[in-house]
Parts: structure tokens; sequence; C-alpha cells
């Protein structure tokens, strides 16, 4: 029996360029947020823990080193760190005294509104300083097409 192979679909370059400069677009405005809550802050591998915390709740050091790809250990270096930060902290698990869950202190959490606030301050300014109303407006309905490539 012969098979037949379907042809590669060929991507129009306009298409292609456009993914290109949409992905380094997106990256320089992260970089650009990044900077504006304290410079030096926490290693992206860090941050990756505390918004997991935030967005899951209390896990322990394995599940949370499950959910982000990392080897426990390097896991639980980065804990070590947020921990000597006053970032995280540990307490016995409920229903298995033997494990440890982690959850955000109270000074996490207002360290992170006030970055957030940051961010979004300089985002306000940077959008009124640099764009008319009209081309706000634009921005708008490109931010709803950008919903619609990464909403599932």
């Amino acid at each position: 029996m012969i098979s037949v192979k379907t042809p590669p679909r060929r991507i129009p370059a306009r298409t292609a360029s456009l993914a290109e400069e949409l992905r380094a677009l997106i990256g320089k405005l992260k970089r650009r947020l990044r900077e504006q809550a304290n410079p030096g802050d926490l290693p992206p591998s860090q941050v990756a823990v505390l918004l997991r915390l935030e967005k899951d709740g209390p896990s322990t050091v394995s599940a949370l080193a499950r959910a982000e790809g990392m080897r426990p250990q390097s896991m639980g270096t980065a804990i070590a760190a947020l921990e000597a930060a006053g970032l995280v902290r540990g307490a016995p698990d409920p229903h298995d005294r033997r494990q440890t869950l982690l959850s955000l202190t109270e000074a996490c959490g207002t360290w992170m509104r006030e970055a957030r606030a940051a961010r979004q301050d300089w985002l306000v300014r940077t959008l009124q300083a640099r764009l008319s109303a009209r081309e706000q407006e634009q921005l708008a309905g490109s931010v709803a097409l950008l919903k619609r490539l990464v909403d599932d």
C-alpha cells in the first residue's frame, strides 16, 4: 500500500513576520514592565514560584518542582531564598505532618501588590504620553485580538 503524504502547509511570509514581530514586541514589553517594579528584583524562577503559590495556594516543594518543571533540589534552593527574604513560609501539612506546605506571607502580598501597581502606573503614564485618544482606541481593538490568540 502506498501512502500519500499531505504536502506541508505553506505559511504566508506576512503571517510568519507578524508572529516574529509580535513575539519580540511582547518580550520587550514584558522586560520594560519588569524593570518598573524594583530593579534587582527576584530571578524569574523565584517569581514563577510566587505566582504559582498565589494562583494555586499552598503547596509542597515537590509539587512546586513538578509544576514548574524543576528538580526538587533546585526548587529547594529557590524556596530557601524566598523564605530568607520573608516572602514564603512553611507550615506542617494538616493531612500529612511529614510534609511542609509553603504559602505566601503577608509581606509577599504587599510586595506583589506594590510591584503590580508600579507596572500599571508606568503603563498608564506611557499610554497617555505616547498615544493619542484615537491611538488608544486602536490599541484597545488590538488587545481584543490578542485575547483571542491566548484565550482557550
